[in-house]
């Protein structure tokens, strides 16, 4: 009975997310995955899926996005046995870091990340809570790369697919997993 319930939760997760209209600035629309992660059913099975997915790919680390990219990225670290390395925004890890400025959809950040983070024998997964224009996504994998790691995957709670960039189109060349599509 609960196999049944779960494998028919999966199909509807977007129930789960909540979307806030101009938020956090006029003609975003904002998916809010607290409401989500508060469901103890609906935030395992989104950890269960990414964790199965990337189980058995030799994964050592889990880089994973302030704040909400933290959240699953530390659980699904758990789940494969991987470490965690957290990437931040400006000023906020106290050893030297390397860092990546990128344009959100609206505005610019600049996010950083351990210089010893990483190393070339390492496979990573970088995780976030939502791929939107893919500004975000690229600017960690800049600075992944800058570690020479072995390979690179991405995890995304949500992908709002009908948004195409140059950015995205840069991601489609590693293999990107997504729970929830809009």
């Amino acid at each position: 009975m609960f196999h049944v319930e779960l494998k028919n939760l999966i199909m509807d997760l977007k129930s789960f997310v909540r979307t806030i209209e101009n938020y956090p600035i006029e003609g975003i629309s904002f998916k809010d995955i607290t409401t989500l992660l508060k469901e103890p059913i609906a935030f395992k099975s989104v950890v269960d899926q990414i964790s199965d997915y990337y189980r058995d790919k030799g994964i050592t680390k889990i880089v994973s996005l302030e704040s909400r990219g933290f959240i699953v990225g530390g659980a699904v670290a758990y789940c494969i046995n991987a470490g965690f390395v957290p990437i931040r925004k400006k000023g906020k890890l106290p050893a030297d870091v390397v860092k990546e400025s990128y344009e959100l959809e609206y505005g610019v950040d600049t996010i950083e990340m351990h210089v010893d983070a990483l190393s070339e024998n390492d496979i990573v997964l970088i995780h976030d809570d939502l791929l939107a224009t893919g500004g975000t996504a690229l600017a960690a994998l800049n600075l992944v790369k800058q570690m020479n790691v072995k390979r690179i995957y991405f995890s995304f709670i949500i992908d709002l697919t009908f948004i195409q960039t140059e950015n995205k189109k840069e991601l489609a060349r590693y293999d990107t997993h997504s729970v929830i599509q809009y």
